[in-house]
């Protein structure tokens, strides 16, 4: 197998990975805004007249964790499959040229 092969299956994984990476860094709350968000979440009960307390807020912060890792699952699974595609792509490439 040529070294092109090599590069396509390397490639591939590297575009999974990013777009792996990108996804979780795409998340609609970083752990570092939580804080920042908590806040906004106290001013808004207040503003409303509203209590604000600490179970509501863990529902929030769940629900928003929840659909992140929809979006991550669903990005580390077209992950799985690109990658195990260019495995077997240079697998089939690698038998052709040894038999």
């Amino acid at each position: 197998m040529n070294n092109s092969d090599y590069n396509k299956a390397e490639n591939a994984v590297n575009n999974v990975e990013n777009s792996l990476q990108n996804a979780t860094d795409n998340a609609k709350w970083k752990i570092n805004e939580l804080a920042d968000k908590a806040k906004a979440y106290i001013n808004e009960k207040r503003n409303n007249d509203e209590e604000a307390n600490q179970e509501d807020w863990f529902d929030r912060v769940k629900a928003n964790v929840s659909d992140a890792w929809e979006d991550i699952k669903d990005k580390a699974d077209e992950a799985w499959e690109k990658t195990k595609d260019a495995a077997e792509d240079v697998k089939a490439e690698w038998n052709k040229k040894t038999n």
